[in-house]
């Protein structure tokens, strides 16, 4: 199990005394969590936290994940969209606003704020291992480990936290079913691939539940262990054509696309909206910012990166969901022109998992590295050039920006490869939920039959009416001139659909 908090935790902003304890991460109260704190103390059995999991059928059958009606005290999703927008960059809220309106799978990109207010009122076992928080279908992708295998992963979490399992599960079933509608899937094609993306995570966790910790740890899939999972040939295919383009995605190669020569310098170019130039007084707050991140890395990878030195810096909007929050990327020189990195900051806020799991109380003290330690929990390879900074007072986490990135682009996939991709991001997000704790309990709650594949099933076809119906709310809202909206590329070809 993960330690009680990433980062350092300030009781003053529980309105705690200093020297009081916080209340930590549980994995389940009925668990003896506190075991995973001591090498002394013995925790409880594999055998007993299967039946503890077994047991909590009877609190909440399988069969209630499958529910949802939208309460009456629903929140209005445009408002919630709205509030979101608090604190962001005013001169791209329509950009992000025209990635939403896009597709009911834009907008279901766009909001996880929506969806977790809406998942954390439904039935849920109590099992809480460090989770994704935004588990949908696009934040499964390519990057380069450490060795620079090509490896397939979670690669989203802004909004990580310790949680409901359920929670992952809901959003990635939901948006399997949003995606296949897009692509033209029936409503059978789309049951077929949520319930096989279902399978694959209860059979997966199963499975590691009854691995020696250590070696659920080392779980991976690279590129051709993926290769040969796929079952479907036209997956196979856009596999193939999905890793070339990420290994194409390195800091060296990105230097024609992204940089020019000026005045005997190499700069970064704009393309405004999506790239701006920063001013002066801002470069110099972020470049001593890296300062600061380096002493986050370990100590090998900040003597590697410390070799290096700033070149040019530039504000670059990414994503959906992320778009008016500050990203930036830093362009960094070794000790030739073509030796070269590219960095990117991201502005990190508190996860939208956190209310619904301690309210107004702090666990941590620096969102950046929150950011940074649960995506090292829930993946089993992560970029070694993984920190965190602050710039005037906000939050940062730090990554290389171009290190083989990629995604299977999802309106790509018919309906036989949408069922075949969905078994392996339900394998990948097993692995991650088992990697940080309660792996046994929800292999004995999910079981062996399909009760949880139905039951999801159902839940994924009701919420994908909720996304369309609500995605239509929006669209209506901006023909009202309710929110400002603004239609760009994403580069590259990229719809709020394609990631």
């Amino acid at each position: 199990m993960l330690a009680d908090q990433a980062g350092r935790w300030s009781g003053e902003e529980n309105g705690m005394a200093p020297n009081q304890a916080p209340v930590g991460h549980v994995v389940l109260a009925d668990a003896d969590s506190d075991s995973y704190r001591s090498l002394r103390r013995r925790p409880m059995s594999r055998a007993q936290r299967f039946e503890l999991g077994r047991s909590l059928r009877d609190r909440v059958p399988r069969n209630t994940l499958g529910d949802w009606k939208a309460p009456a005290t629903r929140p209005d999703p445009v408002e919630q969209i709205m509030r979101s927008h608090e604190g962001r960059l005013d001169r791209l809220i329509p950009v992000r606003v025209g990635r939403m309106v896009a597709s009911p799978y834009g907008f279901l990109r766009g909001t996880a704020v929506v969806m977790a207010e809406d998942v954390a009122h439904l039935p849920a076992t109590g099992i809480t291992p460090v989770v994704c928080g935004d588990a949908h279908l696009g934040n499964f992708g390519f990057y380069a480990s450490p060795e620079r295998d090509l490896v397939i992963d979670l690669n989203d979490f802004d909004e990580a936290h310790p949680g409901a399992w359920e929670w992952d599960l809901r959003r990635l079933v939901a948006s399997i079913w949003v995606a296949g509608r897009h692509t033209g899937a029936s409503e059978s094609q789309c049951h077929d691939s949520v319930a096989s993306c279902v399978a694959a995570y209860r059979e997966e966790v199963r499975f590691l539940a009854n691995e020696p910790l250590l070696s659920r740890s080392y779980q991976r899939i690279d590129v051709d262990r993926l290769h040969e999972t796929a079952t479907d040939t036209a997956l196979r295919g856009e596999i193939s054509r999905a890793a070339k383009r990420a290994r194409s995605r390195t800091s060296d190669r990105a230097l024609p696309r992204f940089t020019t020569e000026r005045d005997g310098r190499r700069c970064i170019v704009d393309e405004p909206p999506l790239i701006t130039r920063v001013p002066d007084a801002e470069a110099e707050s972020i470049a001593a910012s890296l300062d600061e991140y380096l002493d986050t890395l370990a100590p090998h990878w900040r003597r590697v990166l410390g070799g290096y030195t700033l070149v040019d810096i530039a504000h670059k909007v990414v994503g959906v969901g992320s778009v008016g929050l500050r990203a930036y990327v830093a362009l960094l020189e070794g000790s030739s022109a073509d030796d070269v990195v590219f960095l990117q900051l991201k502005q990190a806020r508190r996860s939208v998992l956190a209310r619904f799991v301690h309210g107004d109380s702090a666990w941590h003290a620096h969102q950046g590295q929150r950011v940074v330690e649960y995506q090292q929990a829930l993946q089993t390879v992560s970029d070694p050039l993984l920190g965190w900074t602050s710039i005037d007072g906000l939050q940062y986490y730090v990554r290389q920006f171009r290190n083989m990135k990629g995604t299977i682009p999802l309106d790509a996939l018919d309906a036989a490869a949408l069922t075949d991709y969905a078994g392996i991001v339900g394998h990948l997000l097993a692995k991650g939920h088992a990697r940080t704790s309660g792996a046994s309990m929800i292999a004995g709650y999910a079981g062996s039959s399909d009760k949880l594949d139905k039951a999801l099933c159902r839940f994924a076809r009701a919420y994908a009416d909720q996304t369309e119906a609500d995605h239509a709310v929006l669209v209506k809202a901006v023909a009202r001139g309710l929110l400002p909206v603004e239609y760009t590329e994403q580069g590259g070809g990229k719809t709020a659909f394609r990631p």
